[in-house]
């Protein structure tokens, strides 16, 4: 009986660690551990486009893993779609679970702009041609100026500080529940945007 507890024991832990070294349990996982996993890429399905260094690596980490077919579905149409031949509109995925909207649009003065940010949806956020300011904050150093609708699954929000980030092709971004964000604002003259946002819902 004993040698059996013990054989129980030793594959215990022989699956645990098994399951942490193929990434599903990124909580428990070091900085270098999850720097590596990051960095690899592997996650992006082939994707060339690189993320922008504002990405909360951790919470996409732990948000990946608890749902990684509906994330793997959402970068491989990044991969494999010709994105600056796409039309216009909605593209469902996965129903309301997994959708992509296409847009084009003219960048705006910063005046112009509030800070944005949801409760049910991850964003991915892709410029296809021209350039544009994100601003990125913590939810937390932001007030808010127009409260959560549910329906839509948006609140606005202002903010005393800017950390703007450019984006531009070849860099994407990644929006959480906490991430509060302001798109869409100009990067010097008003420019034509093509852009893409996949929603990608984790509540």
């Amino acid at each position: 009986m004993k040698t059996q507890l013990i054989l129980i024991f030793t594959i215990g832990i022989m699956v645990v660690a098994c399951n942490s070294k193929s990434g599903k349990n990124p909580d428990g996982w070091s900085d270098k551990e999850l720097g590596e996993w990051f960095g690899k890429g592997e996650w992006k399905q082939g994707w060339s486009a690189s993320p922008d260094e504002s990405v909360n690596q951790k919470e996409f980490a732990r948000l990946y893993f608890e749902n990684q077919e509906r994330w793997d579905k959402a970068f491989r149409f990044l991969s494999e779609q010709n994105l600056a031949e796409l039309d216009k509109g909605r593209y469902e995925l996965e129903g309301a679970d997994l959708f992509v909207n296409v847009d084009e649009y003219v960048s705006r003065n910063e005046e112009d702009v509030l800070f944005e940010a949801h409760k049910k949806y991850a964003d991915i956020q892709y410029l296809v041609s021209g350039q544009e300011k994100i601003g990125v904050l913590p939810l937390d150093k932001t007030t808010v100026v127009t409260p959560y609708d549910d329906e839509k699954d948006i609140m606005f929000l202002t903010a005393d500080d800017e950390n703007y980030r450019i984006a531009k092709p070849g860099v994407f971004f990644l929006f959480f529940p906490d991430d509060a964000h302001r798109p869409t604002v100009k990067a010097g003259d008003n420019e034509t945007i093509r852009k893409i946002v996949v929603k990608v819902r984790i509540n």
